[in-house]
């Protein structure tokens, strides 16, 4: 789970991370998140564990110095660096879900992105755009397609949602093949 350490301007994120980490502790999934107690990050883990979800949270030694490392989770793992944070996350994730948030959540989830483009993993990639937030992100893949930066199949790694229920559906999807990531002269 990628999302903000802060709640955003909307109540509409926050209700939305609190109905899917409630939603996927219901159906026995669990959550991996970024190991936070505040913003949206400690919403989807408060509504998992309210709803007795396994939660595994995934906190820097920076970040937990400072207090913000969320003590009800099933368990918390602290890690030296931010890259250690993100490979084990990736490592004990079976799916990445990005709801709203700023820098550090934009750069998880193009990572994660990313290596699925590179056959590292085929792990559904979905984003829960509450609210159109995503649609700067959306249009900027689109236009990187039709420049020939991105291929249309590797557009498609990132799974757009805008509820819970076709958050749900899109992660019983099977994975996307893995494809050559570089576009050719004979391809445009």
């Amino acid at each position: 789970m990628f999302c903000g350490s802060s709640p955003g301007r909307s109540p509409a994120y926050a209700a939305t991370a609190a109905e899917l980490g409630a939603t996927l502790a219901q159906r026995g999934l669990g959550v991996v998140f970024g190991g936070g107690a505040v913003g949206l990050m400690g919403v989807v883990a408060d509504a998992a564990i309210a709803a007795g979800g396994e939660v595994i949270g995934v906190i820097p030694e920076a970040l937990q110095a400072k207090e913000i490392g969320h003590a009800g989770v099933t368990e918390l793992r602290v890690m030296r660096s931010m890259h250690e944070r993100k490979a084990l996350m990736a490592e004990l994730s079976d799916a990445f879900v990005a709801l709203p948030g700023g820098l550090g959540t934009f750069e998880e989830l193009c990572e994660m992105l990313t290596w699925a483009q590179l056959g590292e993993h085929c792990k559904p990639v979905v984003i829960l755009d509450v609210e159109d937030f995503y649609e700067p992100l959306f249009a900027l893949l689109d236009r990187a397609v039709d420049e020939l930066f991105l291929r249309p199949q590797h557009r498609e790694l990132a799974n757009r949602a805008c509820s819970v229920a076709e958050v749900l559906e899109l992660l019983e999807q099977p994975a996307a093949p893995v494809l050559a990531k570089w576009i050719g002269r004979d391809e445009t």
